[in-house]
């Protein structure tokens, strides 16, 4: 080897070490005792070659968790979030002493504290999620300590962090969420794949589960894609009885194990002759604030037969769940799933189609503000479960011979954006009646999905699915079924979604990247700021198929028939 080469090998050495290292300041991660509150295991990165292990029994102080410092604290562990929020997940062991009833706070390292809002549960096990915001002189001292979280009614001393307290995982390199299945364990990674699509190569990790104090199992990384990577799951019975973490070991340069918030959970086992019944269409979606907008939603695709419907909520802080639980008590099957993570669109579906493949046949990826349609309804006086149903593919008798006789695993539906209409508030008898008037063109397409015919990797783009092999997708003509997209609303109801929006090629609508990309709005800049023409723009074509429908299907007249309302009005 040359000199030269030497050189340039040594240099890609150390910078993929400090690439790894850098976020987290070359600090010992503690991956065991980050999740069950007790140090036992150190995961070292140093500079190092290691060729076997990266676990090492802890010979000297670990980083304790921060909450076992102090008496009146609760056990926690805390994640640095973007625009410095914090999120503070308490531990399984102490979450059902956390009482709604009571108010919390977080105390960081120069005593100033902040309050803790309640944002829901995380699943598997269920574990309080609590929100806070860093203080402006903590962002200023780094590196980045873990609060304390504790009952603001608690008798306290403002003292500083100790200095033996771990710092905060970041949200930009961290095991975020997982799934267990029959044959493997779904993990979803923040900060090792790209959005756009270059995907590091699964035999570049190991999964690593610890148990047990010091001991750790590896196995096999089948797929890494996107923010979704498949493992091989170990031997369940050497977990029996144990709490397990798990994460990702990155193998090379040198192993590095990636931050978790992750336990590992066994597979349901079914009791007896107990048979999970299937719905033949579902719908999934990824929601937050939609507590104005749900009912409409659910009920109209209920009523087109829709069965099941399955939100993940982004840590909404509006009344969705007591619209769900009303949804629920009049006989709708709605379930929530706390999907907290902020711009993780397609981790979500990834999600969705393992969570719930056993319950669903056919799965309907469309946002809150869509709603499926066919002018072939135009005539109906009521509304069928039938109608959505019939119009899909049985992929048992739909063959296409020209194709190889692949099987139908998938249908696209085309979408109409519909603008403000004139619109300066929020419809009070809903989108449907509210806008109607549109863009003339289609503009992207969005799924309906067999989840049998998802691929492994579970990579989806825009609301579609890669299928495995043998099976193919179908796009549904605009005469037999369309999707009305309601994404230019009222000002007032769009600016809420303009911070929070992601799409795959502007992942933040402030900055001015990819300016010209179609995932923008046109005319509309880098910031908030409503254009003078916004109530009347993308009005091209005015539409009135879905509003007279629904007026029909829905529309409850006044005694005096003049007058009318929807029934999701409250």
């Amino acid at each position: 080897m040359t000199r030269k080469v030497r050189m340039i090998t040594s240099i890609f050495i150390i910078a993929s070490i400090f690439f790894f290292a850098t976020p987290y300041h070359l600090y010992h991660y503690d991956f065991i005792s980050t999740i069950n509150d007790v140090p036992k295991i150190t995961i070292t990165i140093s500079s190092k070659h290691i060729k076997n292990f990266a676990v090492h029994e802890n010979i000297s102080s670990p980083v304790s968790p921060m909450n076992s410092l102090l008496p009146d604290s609760i056990s926690s562990v805390s994640i640095l979030m973007p625009d410095w929020k914090v999120f503070v997940i308490v531990s399984p062991d102490y979450t059902h002493l956390i009482s709604p009833h009571d108010p919390y706070i977080c105390e960081f390292e120069t005593g100033e504290v902040s309050p803790a809002i309640p944002a829901g549960e995380l699943q598997f096990p269920v574990r309080s999620l609590f929100k806070c915001e860093l203080p402006k002189r903590d962002r200023r001292r780094l590196p980045f300590k873990q609060p304390i979280l504790m009952k603001s009614s608690e008798n306290r001393n403002i003292t500083p962090t100790p200095a033996t307290s771990p710092e905060m995982l970041r949200w930009t390199f961290l095991v975020y969420d997982s799934l267990t299945t029959d044959d493997d364990i779904v993990l979803f990674v923040k900060g090792l794949n790209n959005r756009q699509g270059i995907n590091r190569e699964s035999s570049e990790f190991n999964c690593i589960f610890g148990y047990g104090g010091n001991k750790v199992i590896r196995t096999n990384v089948t797929s890494s894609i996107q923010e979704v990577f498949r493992c091989n799951r170990p031997d369940p019975s050497v977990f029996e009885g144990e709490r397990i973490s798990v994460s990702l070991e990155i193998i090379l340069p040198v192993p590095v194990v990636v931050p978790s918030v992750v336990y590992y959970t066994r597979p349901r086992k079914l009791e007896g002759n107990e048979k999970l019944e299937r719905a033949r269409v579902c719908a999934c979606t990824v929601v937050y604030n939609v507590g104005k907008f749900l009912k409409e939603w659910v009920l109209y695709h209920s009523k087109i037969g829709v069965e099941k419907f399955v939100l993940y909520d982004n840590a909404s802080d509006d009344d969705l769940n007591n619209v769900v639980d009303e949804l629920v008590r009049d006989g709708y099957d709605v379930k929530t799933y706390s999907w907290v993570w902020p711009k993780t669109q397609e981790a979500g579906f990834s999600h969705g189609a393992i969570y719930a493949k056993d319950s669903c046949s056919w799965m309907m990826y469309i946002d809150v503000d869509e709603f499926v349609y066919s002018p072939l309804w135009s005539k109906l006086s009521r509304p069928s479960k039938s109608l959505l149903p019939s119009m899909l593919p049985n992929p048992k008798n739909v063959q296409d011979s020209s194709l190889g006789k692949r099987q139908i695993g998938e249908i696209t539906i085309s979408c109409y954006e519909f603008g403000p209409s004139n619109k300066k508030s929020h419809p009070i008898m809903g989108v449907t009646q509210g806008y109607n008037c549109r863009r003339k063109v289609e503009n992207r397409h969005k799924s309906i999905v067999l989840l049998d015919a998802v691929d492994h990797s579970l990579r989806n783009v825009i609301h579609h699915f890669i299928l495995k092999q043998g099976y193919r997708m179908k796009k549904v003509n605009v005469r037999d079924m369309v999707l009305n997209h309601y994404k230019f609303q009222a000002w007032s109801e769009f600016k809420a979604k303009f911070r929070r929006r992601v799409s795959t090629y502007v992942v933040d609508w402030t900055k001015e990247l990819n300016p010209r990309s179609n995932d923008r709005t046109p005319g509309l800049g880098f910031s908030a700021v409503e254009p003078k023409d916004w109530p009347s723009k993308f009005c091209e074509v005015y539409d009135n198929g879905l509003k007279d429908l629904t007026r029909r299907w829905f529309g409850l007249k006044s005694p005096n028939q003049i007058h009318y309302r929807m029934v999701w009005q409250k």
